[in-house]
């Protein structure tokens, strides 16, 4: 497969998860990968090996996509090895769930930093970069976006701001031949969900999976396969869009 063939891309948050398995996927496709990690450094370097053993390209670049100084060394150091940018996919993400009650001023401002002022960081970068050819940008958001779960009233805050941005950008960007698109993930099997109690045979997964029409949980690799094909020329018609991939779950 060759849908993104010599395109080169940065796919932020991508040392596990739904990042690692888009960043895989990228290269699989043809696409030169930068995996971007804030602190998982060994799992930055083994998604990358697992690329080059593979036959294809990635490095691996650490930086806090809420920090500007940060975001500037990422995208310079993309420049410095491939020279230029196509994609930028927004995955990296601050997982603060919370009853209401026990959100506290720090878990607020470090949700919004990465997963508001985030993209809103690398998109200003990675313009740069797209320079008068255009590019291709991928917001990672959520179903919680527009279905919001007791418990998720801070994160589906910052999903819907940046389905927002996405919308907005949409109209901004066009006529600079730059697309904008968001994914909105139903319930995955990730190592985040795992951490906010989304187990395996856990009641949370039991509800998810009675409220997910094709009755499972998704994969990384599910999400990873839309984000190709919005990377792709075979999207070349669509942007500013929320498409949700959940199993049905957030059909709407």
């Amino acid at each position: 497969m060759s849908k993104l063939k010599n395109k080169v891309a940065v796919v932020t948050g991508a040392s596990k998860g739904i990042g690692a398995a888009i960043a895989k996927q990228f290269a699989a496709a043809g696409a030169k990968v930068v995996v971007n990690y804030a602190s998982s450094k060994e799992g930055a370097d083994k998604v990358v090996k697992e690329i080059t053993d593979n036959g294809g390209i990635a490095i691996a670049v650490q930086a806090d996509v809420s920090n500007e100084a940060d975001v500037a060394r990422l995208f310079e150091e993309t420049e410095k090895a491939f020279g230029t940018l196509d994609i930028l996919v927004n995955n990296a993400v601050y997982q603060g769930y919370a009853p209401i009650e026990l959100i506290a001023a720090e878990t607020f401002h470090n949700s919004f930093n990465v997963n508001v002022l985030g993209p809103i960081l690398t998109i200003q970068s990675a313009l740069k970069l797209f320079g008068n050819k255009g590019g291709n940008i991928i917001n990672i958001s959520s179903g919680a976006s527009k279905m919001p779960l007791p418990g998720a009233s801070l994160y589906s805050a910052t999903k819907a701001a940046l389905d927002a941005i996405t919308i907005s950008l949409s109209k901004e960007l066009g006529a600079k031949n730059v697309r904008i698109n968001s994914i909105l993930p139903g319930a995955t099997e990730t190592e985040g969900a795992t951490s906010a109690g989304v187990t395996a045979g856990s009641e949370y997964e039991k509800m998810f999976i009675a409220n997910t029409p094709l009755g499972r949980r998704g994969q990384p690799g599910d999400i990873a396969k839309a984000a190709v094909f919005l990377a792709s020329d075979d999207a070349a018609w669509i942007t500013g869009e929320q498409i949700s991939v959940s199993g049905g779950m957030y059909g709407f």
